[in-house]
């Protein structure tokens, strides 16, 4: 019978799917120790969390060894380009796979004292997600990244007995993230305090045994990051591939802040913006036109339909700006959900940001679904004059890149308007061979990408179990 059943001094449960199964099992009530929801009990649960107390170390409570535990406050300013007088601002977004993503950091004016004095990072702490969908993620904040972090981090800093880098290893174990997952809760904002993060129970070999395994990791890890480097180099060395094909060369690069527009220009272009006008701008486009008895131009406009179909609740597949990777094309996981209205998209569109143009975030789309409204969902008029597969690699281009990074307004959240995207030009080959050509090479380097990255991350999981076996002994069925 589903549910609960008494007698004295049991509780009986018929359990939802439990690995799989579904398991009848029993709790005495001298064993509930504070926690009567059933998932906890579960045996094959409570079997795992006995090996941290029967390891090859002994066990202790992770507040035993925390120095000082500090929470994040106030809400995030107003983000900012980096500069001289920002700094850089951890989001719970940036921490992923047990490390901080420096490239998806925001940045905040260093002048915000109320911030800055209460949530100030020195480098070498532990932080903690306590609040969101990836609540319980963590990383040891690198000794450079000297920033701010958010109100929904926990910082922790441990006594001699303990290394921040051995406790992130070990939260980021199978069993770690099980303990995590266990206090953070089911609800729709799931969350964690520091009275709960302290109760964490983890094995604490000495400090030269916390040294020698997390070396062994951090080996483990240069390797994950040296095949997923290469697999990031393969996709995007497909623009030298891409401008050789059609016998292009990219601007050059230009940094300058002081340059001239006329008048006139400015009159007939209907723009203001100074960096509108910016070499590396104007260079692109020349570049194209003087290719153009070769290789024809059109605006974006002129050969792809805007599809603007929206929906108020978020269907399957969903995807947001932050998972498609910059230059690359290729999605990556996140734990961030869909907020409001989306937009709708096909197999063989392109979804192509609009928010931080130089982030370069463009993804031919290999599956229906919905995405963020951020993105402009992109169906080309004629499939056979114009490849999809060569539209987004041409979209993800230095070509179109020079143009975009110019071209956009705002400053907390600086976007493309409407008007800019369809005026983007973009060389189209009349041969479509040629097309064809860059369109396998990019399906390739894809295959290969995603080869190495699968390798990649099998290296990183079998070595994460290794390290487990090492504290708590092989893994029990």
């Amino acid at each position: 019978m589903a549910g609960v059943r008494e007698r004295p001094g049991t509780f009986f449960r018929l359990s939802p799917a439990a690995n799989g199964k579904a398991r009848c099992f029993a709790v005495r009530r001298g064993e509930i120790d504070g926690r009567a929801d059933v998932i906890f009990h579960q045996p094959w649960i409570r079997s795992r969390l006995a090996l941290v107390e029967k390891g090859k170390f002994a066990a202790c409570s992770l507040g035993s060894v925390i120095h000082e535990i500090r929470y994040g406050t106030g809400t995030p300013p107003p983000y900012l380009e980096p500069g001289p007088e920002t700094v850089p601002f951890v989001r719970a977004t940036d921490i992923k796979d047990g490390e901080v993503n420096l490239d998806t950091l925001y940045h905040i004016a260093e002048e915000q004292p109320k911030l800055m004095d209460k949530c100030r990072l020195a480098g070498g702490e532990l932080i903690i997600v306590r609040s969101g969908v990836n609540t319980g993620d963590c990383a040891v904040i690198p000794p450079v990244l000297l920033g701010a972090y958010a109100a929904y981090d926990l910082i922790l800093t441990f006594t001699a007995n303990a290394s921040a880098h051995f406790v992130s290893t070990f939260l980021d174990t199978e069993i770690g993230r099980l303990q995590l997952n266990l206090v953070k809760g089911r609800a729709a904002q799931p969350h964690i305090n520091a009275d709960e993060v302290s109760a964490l129970r983890i094995p604490l070999p000495k400090p030269a045994k916390q040294t020698e395994l997390v070396a062994a990791m951090d080996a483990a890890r240069a390797e994950r990051r040296a095949k997923l480097a290469e697999a990031d180099a393969l996709l995007t060395g497909l623009d030298g591939f891409l401008l050789a094909t059609l016998g292009l060369t990219p601007p050059p690069k230009d940094d300058r802040k002081v340059f001239a527009a006329s008048v006139r220009a400015a009159r007939e272009q209907s723009h203001l913006n100074a960096d509108y006008f910016h070499p590396e701008r104007i260079l692109a486009l020349r570049a194209m036109e003087a290719a153009s008895e070769r290789v024809p131009c059109a605006k974006l406009a002129e050969v792809v339909a805007f599809i603007r179909d929206q929906i108020k609740t978020p269907g399957p597949n969903y995807l947001s700006l932050a998972h498609v990777q910059s230059n690359t094309g290729e999605l990556t996981n996140t734990n961030e959900e869909a907020a409001g209205a989306c937009s709708e998209y096909q197999t063989g569109d392109v979804l192509f940001a609009r928010l931080r143009p130089y982030l370069n975030k463009v993804y031919r789309a290999e599956m229906d679904g919905c995405c963020s409204p951020e993105f402009h969902v992109l169906r080309v008029n004629n499939a056979k004059e114009l490849l999809p597969d060569y539209l987004g690699a041409i979209l993800r281009s230095s070509l179109t890149l020079a143009q975009t990074r110019h071209m956009m307004t705002g400053n907390t959240h600086p976007r493309l308007t409407n008007e800019d995207v369809i005026n983007l030009v973009i060389p189209i080959p009349k041969d479509v061979a040629a097309q064809k050509a860059i369109a396998a090479e990019a399906r390739r380097r894809r295959e290969e990408a995603r080869r190495l990255r699968a390798e990649a991350e099998a290296g990183w999981e079998a070595a994460k179990r290794w390290f487990e076996a090492q504290l708590l002994g092989p893994a029990q069925p």
